[in-house]
């Protein structure tokens, strides 16, 4: 099993989230968070002048079977993808063990509902 973050754009949340549909992504959790870039620019409204080093973005944690893990980055690529800088990032990781509270059940079979 694999544990997929994807921190992206406030603004591309919605794509993403049909797109995971699209692609049998059935659960995620997601989470308004906040960071600090590298990039520093400063934005001027109305005369006044804002700090956009502190970037809201969105964060999202999926955890998916092995055979899902590629279409489900694939698909987050593809839909918060703009080219400019603050995209955000993606990361990988292995999950051990996955219990289902209700059911007990253990593994992969935890992750989703067999038809």
């Amino acid at each position: 099993m694999k544990k997929i973050e994807a921190i992206i754009r406030k603004t591309r949340f919605e794509d993403v989230k049909e797109a995971l549909l699209e692609a049998d992504i059935e659960w995620f959790s997601y989470y308004d968070v906040r960071g600090v870039g590298k990039t520093r620019q400063e934005r001027i409204y109305r005369g006044v002048v804002y700090d956009t080093s502190y970037i809201e973005r969105t964060l999202l944690t999926i955890v998916v079977r092995d055979i899902n893990a590629e279409k489900t980055v694939e698909a987050i690529l593809k839909t918060a993808q703009t080219g400019e800088i603050g995209d955000g990032r993606i990361f990988i990781s292995t999950v051990d063990d996955s219990v289902r509270i209700r059911t007990g059940e253990r593994g992969d079979i935890s992750l989703y509902n067999p038809k």
